[in-house]
């Protein structure tokens, strides 16, 4: 039995011997003269290198994709069932688009141009006189051009009885064109004027901008952004 072991032991130092020495004075510029154990160490070590190159140039770069893949499914799942319910429902959305804008047609209609504001004062004005009120004030103010439209403001202040005022009231609500009626404020006459009132009111009217106006605007706009983003 120990004889056994000592050759057994022998052996497999003398393999191990024989392996180093394969190892040893390798000439790194002629791998094709290196011993058999030499080639297949590197064989196995390029196969390595490759396979660990492989996995971080293409597979982890894969896996990154993947994720962001994973991530971005539910949002795109949202989206699509957006576009799906919009494409099912699209003749009722053209309809309603067709009704929004028939509705803006007509609200155009009731803004008149810069040429009938004339008219339409002249059209409140009467709306006072017929009703049997006394002009104190009427004094229209400084027009103000917003986005899509321009708004004139005009202070007026009118006496006469409550029924009246009240009937003068609902008469420029009743014009084709908006008006409204803005800041009221009513007094008691003194007592010689037979309990009259004064109404004291702010008539707001609009007018849509002509091609010039929006034009103007367009511009003022663009050169608000250019400086805007200048200023950055």
């Amino acid at each position: 039995m120990a004889k056994n072991s000592t050759v057994s032991s022998f052996d497999v130092t003398s393999f191990l011997d024989q392996a180093a020495s394969q190892f040893r004075g390798l000439n790194p510029r002629e791998p094709g003269q290196w011993p058999t154990l030499p080639k297949i160490a590197a064989w196995i070590a390029t196969a390595v290198a490759v396979l660990v190159a492989g996995w971080f140039l293409v597979v982890s770069g894969a896996s990154d994709d993947l994720d962001t893949a994973r991530q971005m499914e539910p949002k795109l799942k949202a989206d699509y069932r957006s576009r799906l319910a919009q494409a099912v429902n699209l003749g009722e959305l053209r309809k309603q688009k067709l009704q929004v804008q028939e509705y803006v047609t007509q609200l155009e209609k009731q803004l008149p141009g810069k040429a009938e504001m004339d008219a339409l004062l002249s059209d409140i004005n009467q709306a006072g006189l017929g009703r049997g009120l006394q002009f104190e004030l009427f004094r229209p103010g400084q027009v103000q051009v917003k986005d899509y439209y321009a708004e004139l403001p005009i202070t007026i202040r009118v006496s006469g009885r409550y029924h009246d005022i009240g009937a003068f009231a609902a008469d420029v609500a009743n014009l084709s064109r908006i008006v409204t009626l803005q800041d009221l404020s009513l007094t008691q006459g003194s007592k010689d004027l037979n309990g009259q009132l004064t109404m004291d009111a702010t008539a707001r009217t609009y007018r849509y901008l002509d091609a010039a106006e929006i034009a103007e605007q367009r511009k003022a706009a663009a050169d608000a952004a250019k400086k805007h983003g200048g200023a950055k």
